[in-house]
């Protein structure tokens, strides 16, 4: 337990405060971040989503339970957050609704996964990740634009094709996701030699992914919605998702790696695709921006912790 409360500090904690220190000192440019970030997506969680599934028994029908969960953690958030009437309809509203909805599950639920779990728990979570990847591919830009129409009257210059949505690089982990699959159904042995890969490549990506976030922090863009993100969004992500979750789960599976992945997923902090949509529909980019920063860290500092002293195997 005192080597993974190290590779917690290792690999979550210090890479943030490198990338916000790299930022004060001008040391990273954003064209370099941006690259580090593409550099994580397209090879490191790749490379993982494909190792991880490889050696999860697929053959298992309960398996097929988590892309469920993937689609109500993802919902459920959006239904209590549009309930609480918190904004009018506009950019503000389509931001909140966003924060509430989107997770940080496929990297750092996937890493806090495979610091309990190992690389079961790390497949297990990319399962649901894709699934919320399909919503936020198929539901989230249309309602983006929707309320992005309501702000400017008309319909927005450069609407993405289907194919640009589904045909492009930031999609290799699904691919990844894919052949890892195949493998593991066509009972295909993993050579050991990439177990010990996959143990280097965790870390990182670790890294790669948490150093643009912290790249990223701008504390003086937090104060107008620090209130609403610890009032509002805060017990949606954190009390209420995780409650349904574990109701709903509970009953389910009797594996413990399973069970633990899920109430990972359903208490993971809003997600960097919060800030995605924001940039690409003219949204409310402070408030996502806010969202996501102080969920991080709270979950990092108070929420994880406690899952990680309860759920440890």
């Amino acid at each position: 337990m005192t080597v993974k409360l190290f590779y917690f500090v290792l690999d979550f904690i210090l890479p943030l405060v490198v990338g916000y220190y790299l930022h004060s000192k001008c040391w990273l440019s954003e064209k370099s971040c941006d690259r580090i970030i593409m550099v994580n997506i397209t090879v490191f969680c790749t490379v993982l989503s494909l190792l991880s599934i490889w050696v999860v028994p697929l053959q298992s029908g309960i398996l097929l339970w988590l892309p469920f969960f993937g689609v109500i953690l993802s919902f459920i958030p959006a239904m209590v957050a549009y309930l609480n009437k918190k904004y009018e309809d506009g950019p503000e509203k389509a931001s909140y609704l966003a924060s509430a909805m989107l997770s940080n599950t496929g990297t750092l639920g996937g890493l806090c996964t495979f610091f309990l779990f190992g690389e079961p728990g790390f497949a297990y979570i990319q399962i649901i990740a894709l699934a919320q990847n399909l919503v936020f591919l198929l539901f989230c830009f249309p309602v983006a634009h929707y309320y992005q129409q309501l702000l400017q009257d008309s319909k927005a210059d450069g609407k993405l094709s289907l194919a640009a949505l589904f045909f492009n690089c930031k999609q290799l982990p699904v691919v990844g996701l894919a052949v890892g699959a195949l493998l593991s159904y066509t009972a295909v042995p993993r050579p050991e030699f990439l177990g010990d890969l996959f143990q280097i490549l965790i870390h990182v990506s670790a890294w790669t992914a948490l150093i643009p976030a912290g790249y990223s922090i701008q504390f003086s863009t937090m104060k107008k919605y620090r209130g609403c993100c610890i009032k509002n969004l805060m017990p949606i992500k954190f009390i209420i998702s995780p409650l349904v979750a574990a109701l709903l789960a509970y009953p389910l599976f009797t594996d413990p790696v399973i069970f633990g992945s899920i109430l990972i997923a359903a208490s993971g902090p809003t997600g960097i695709n919060a800030i995605v949509l924001a940039r690409l529909y003219n949204l409310d980019l402070d408030l996502a921006g806010a969202a996501f920063f102080l969920t991080t860290a709270a979950f990092l500092g108070a929420v994880y912790p406690l899952l990680f002293l309860w759920l440890h195997v």
